[in-house]
């Protein structure tokens, strides 16, 4: 998530991967709920870019932070232009930090 660029949302799926763990992504989820508050975890959804139906404060929080950092959602609560704002680098970048 620190690696995450601005105006970008990665998935669950994504995430778990990068991980190593691909199918994984129900424990990102966790993760994401109790993880470091200073991670933007507001820019990580599901497979199709909704947003999350767990997040702390709820959908409408998560899009107003999305809308905050310039990503917009529709109105069934996902992500417009997902295709061109899901960020899903290569795993082996060595210049990728997890964490």
């Amino acid at each position: 998530m620190v690696e995450l660029p601005a105006g970008k949302v990665t998935t669950y799926g994504d995430l778990a991967a990068l991980a190593g763990s691909p199918r994984a992504a129900r424990v990102v989820g966790g993760i994401a709920h109790t993880g470091p508050t200073e991670l933007p975890w507001h820019r990580l959804v599901n497979a199709q870019g909704g947003l999350a139906i767990g997040f702390p404060g709820g959908q409408e929080v998560q899009r107003q932070l999305l809308e905050q950092d310039g990503i917009e959602c529709d109105e069934e609560w996902h992500v417009k232009d997902f295709g061109e704002r899901r960020w899903r680098p290569e795993w082996n970048d060595p210049n990728l930090r997890l964490l």
